[in-house]
């Protein structure tokens, strides 16, 4: 069943996710992350990073990556609930469905999905806060 309005959309995010899963590609998601880290924020970006590397392990079912993959489309778009141009709110919306997409995928966030997202987090934000990063963690 597909959202009738905005408003179911934000209410049922899981099933709305598959329109932006067709935008999700690794190269998109760098290039998105590189050239926005800064604007989105290093919470939006350590969420998408989680994500993104419990994506990558083999042992992540595909009912999991099909998720992300949705939740990484929906950072890629440009157009979404509340479209990326916007000054200042225009990633809120990301983030509220990353964490949705983070804690739906939880049990396969492993150390070793935290210790890759960290080492790349750092590349764009060397001066990251702890509490920032143990703020997102605390969704899983």
């Amino acid at each position: 069943m597909k959202p009738e309005n905005k408003k179911d959309q934000a209410e049922n995010p899981d099933e709305n996710l598959e329109q932006y899963a067709e935008k999700f590609t690794e190269k998109k998601l760098w290039h998105k992350i590189t050239r926005f880290a800064q604007k989105i924020g290093a919470k939006t970006v350590y969420a998408a990073l989680l994500m993104f590397y419990a994506y990558k392990r083999k042992d992540t079912p595909s009912w999991a990556k099909k998720i992300v993959i949705g939740v990484l489309g929906y950072l890629i778009s440009p157009i979404d609930f509340l479209p990326d141009l916007s000054p200042i709110i225009g990633y809120t919306d990301d983030l509220g469905v990353l964490s949705f997409g983070l804690v739906t995928i939880a049990a396969f966030v492993n150390e070793e999905v935290r210790k890759k997202a960290r080492t790349q987090l750092g590349k764009w934000f060397p001066s990251v806060q702890e509490e920032d990063l143990k703020e997102v963690e605390s969704k899983l």
